[in-house]
């Protein structure tokens, strides 16, 4: 396996909750560094620098049109997330059928 930078790395970039915020807002569509500013109540420079680390880990892609960068989720990379997020979903649900199982049999 490759080495992977720490800002191109997918789950380090989803780590920071305001990150994940913005990618929540993306999710309705396109958003302008105005907006997400508005959005996090945090200053210009801040929600460019969380862009970045979420363009480099390939969550976030841009458009630009005239002095605009409209940003939108770029699923590819989130799907990465999911896949590997799929395999707890499926450990817990099992668990957690055993134990409910389990608890039904003592309470006959």
């Amino acid at each position: 396996m490759g080495y992977i930078a720490a800002d191109q790395d997918p789950f380090r970039a989803i780590a920071d909750p305001k990150r994940r915020l913005m990618l929540d807002a993306m999710m309705s569509g396109e958003r302008t560094v105005s907006e997400l500013t508005t959005l996090l109540q945090v200053r210009q420079p801040t929600v460019s620098q969380h862009l970045q680390v979420l363009r480099l880990a390939g969550l976030v892609g841009e458009r630009r049109d005239g002095r605009n960068t409209f940003y939108s989720l770029k699923p590819t990379e989130l799907a990465t997330v999911a896949d590997w997020l799929d395999k707890y979903r499926d450990f817990w649900s099992d668990r957690l059928d055993a134990l409910e199982t389990h608890l039904k049999k003592r309470k006959q």
